[in-house]
C-alpha cells in the first residue's frame, strides 16, 4: 500500500457519518424513535468540525 498523509478531518467527518448511520438504523430497526430533524445538525455539525480539524492540522503541517 502507498503512503500517504495522515488526515485528521477525513476521519472526524468518517466518525460523525458512522454516528449518523447507526442512529438512523436504530430507528429503522425500531430500537429507538429518532425525530427526523436531529440527522441534520448532527451530520451538519460533523462537516463543520470535520472542516475546523482539517484547517488546524494543515496549519500544524505547514509550520513543521
Amino acid at each position: 500500500m502507498l503512503r500517504h498523509r495522515f488526515q485528521p478531518g477525513r476521519l472526524v467527518a468518517g466518525v460523525f457519518l458512522i454516528v449518523a448511520g447507526v442512529v438512523y438504523a436504530g430507528d429503522a430497526g425500531g430500537l429507538w424513535e429518532t425525530p427526523w430533524f436531529v440527522l441534520i445538525p448532527l451530520v451538519v455539525g460533523g462537516l463543520c468540525t470535520a472542516g475546523a480539524v482539517g484547517v488546524v492540522a494543515r496549519a500544524a503541517d505547514r509550520r513543521r
